[in-house]
């Protein structure tokens, strides 16, 4: 018996696919609460590391600014960044290293812990880190391969519409397409999560090397870093569902519509 038999869109689709759009939308729901409950936790260890100073006495932009100097990177330049679409990053194209406004110029853990990681990625490229070139690539990829799947998907509405009849075969093909672009674009993302963790390893023993944090700091600063890591994947993995479901979704609506004609 078909799981959405009284809901009119699914009266026509296959019980596998409904049941593949059900399991789908409940693991989003799963790992919609667990980003709920990961956000809440890392932005309650942002507050209270970045409440807490350190015992350099010395914040982000500075922290950044000395491991550059001290790596040959003096012309990399450390900016501020105000605006939300745009975080604590490392900007290779730019070639400068981009810090929150509201935590640089604060002598906290969560300050210097930014400014270390950021700086190292820098010293990464320098060093022509495999990873880290592979990532300097494929950036443009990453960032705009998920932005394909739309416009492929309205090519292939458009021809069905002109040359398969609303048959829903050219939808299926480009949502395919459109899915694989994606798939390919979250793969190379984990390639920028493998950059940012070696960054936090190298940031975390150069700031041990420089005598500019203490154990507990650097204790405190990877909780922070792990939180952070989680938080990407568990983002990449929500993201990832929600396209799944949105292709489930095409092809239920195209079955459902070509049993519809065949029943006419």
């Amino acid at each position: 018996m078909p799981l959405f038999e009284k809901i009119e869109a699914f009266k026509n689709v296959d019980p596998a696919l409904q049941w593949a759009i059900f399991i789908v939308g409940c693991l989003i729901l799963i790992v919609a609460l667990f980003a709920v409950v990961i956000s809440i936790w890392l932005a309650i260890k942002y507050v209270v590391y970045n409440r807490t100073e350190n015992k350099a006495g010395i914040n982000g932009e500075q922290t950044a600014r000395r491991i550059l100097d001290n790596n040959g990177l003096n012309h990399i330049r450390v900016s501020v960044v105000g605006s939300l679409m745009f975080g604590n990053s490392y900007s290779h194209f730019f070639k400068k290293v981009r810090l929150r406004r509201w935590t640089v110029k604060k002598n906290s853990i969560s300050s210097m812990a930014m400014g270390a990681q950021k700086s190292s990625l820098a010293i990464l490229d320098k060093e022509g880190d495999r990873d880290m070139k592979t990532r300097i690539i494929l950036t443009p990829f990453i960032y705009f391969g998920p932005l394909m799947f739309l416009p492929i998907l309205i090519v292939g509405i458009v021809l069905d519409i002109i040359f398969f009849n609303f048959s829903g075969v050219a939808t299926i093909i480009s949502a395919s397409l459109g899915l694989l672009f994606y798939v390919a674009s979250f793969v190379m993302s984990l390639m920028v999560l493998k950059t940012e963790v070696k960054a936090q390893k190298k940031a975390l023993e150069i700031l041990a090397k420089d005598n500019l944090a203490t154990p507990e700091e650097r204790d405190m600063m990877k909780n922070l870093f792990k939180l952070y890591n989680i938080q990407y994947v568990n983002d990449l993995i929500l993201e990832f569902l929600e396209l799944i479901l949105r292709v489930l979704m095409i092809f239920a609506k195209a079955q459902s519509s070509s049993s519809s004609s065949s029943s006419n």
